[in-house]
């Protein structure tokens, strides 16, 4: 089985790559923006440990869990805070996925498990994952889709991204580069191209 970890910037299209990727026989794809969804709703550790340490926000729906709005809204205005709540979320997923990536070595049904993370190389993913892939699309681009499909503003685009790895520090920790800038059949070829060669 090999085990690939996807990442690069907000907006670089990799939803696209991950439902092809899914599509190939004996994949298995996660998300650990789910993950960590799952790992977050009441009556779990996490949620437990939110609750303790932002109890004070207004960040909580009436019926019990997480407003993901305005949660997402005070850990991108605040730097503490946002460090504050990585500590909970991440150790937990990074727990969640090696389990899982070693049920499914054992199960020795996969040829490939692909995880998605913004955070896979801040993590130390590599640590797990046989190696690391870095959906590249340039800035405007990246701003573009963001503004017109979630309807940012520029200033939230710009927080957002000042919160991400260069460019630079991307492609030092990955071994492979899809270029996402030109059309998704190019984007596809590249990634057979990259799954048909050996690590």
């Amino acid at each position: 089985m090999r085990f690939i970890g996807i990442t690069g910037g907000v907006g670089a299209g990799k939803s696209e790559i991950l439902g092809y990727l899914a599509k190939k026989p004996d994949t298995r794809v996660m998300l650990a923006d789910e993950i960590a969804h799952e790992l977050m709703s009441p009556g779990t550790e996490c949620y437990d440990r939110i609750c303790e340490t932002f109890g004070a926000e207004d960040i909580f729906l009436p019926q019990g869990g997480l407003n993901r709005g305005k949660l997402a809204a005070v850990i991108f205005s605040d730097e503490a805070k946002r460090r504050q709540m990585n500590a909970i979320v991440h150790p937990a997923v990074r727990v969640y996925v090696e389990k899982e990536a070693a049920r499914e070595k054992q199960g020795g049904k996969r040829k490939l498990l692909v995880l998605e993370a913004a955070l896979l190389i801040e993590e130390h993913y590599d640590e797990i994952c046989d190696e690391l892939w870095y959906i590249y699309t340039r800035e405007d681009i990246r701003r573009e889709r963001l503004m017109a499909s979630r309807g940012y503003s520029t200033e939230k685009v710009d927080r957002i991204f000042a919160s991400q790895l260069t460019e630079e520090v991307y492609r030092e920790h990955c071994r492979v580069v899809i270029d996402n800038n030109g059309s998704v059949a190019e984007a596809f070829a590249q990634i057979d191209r990259a799954l048909s060669e050996k690590k």
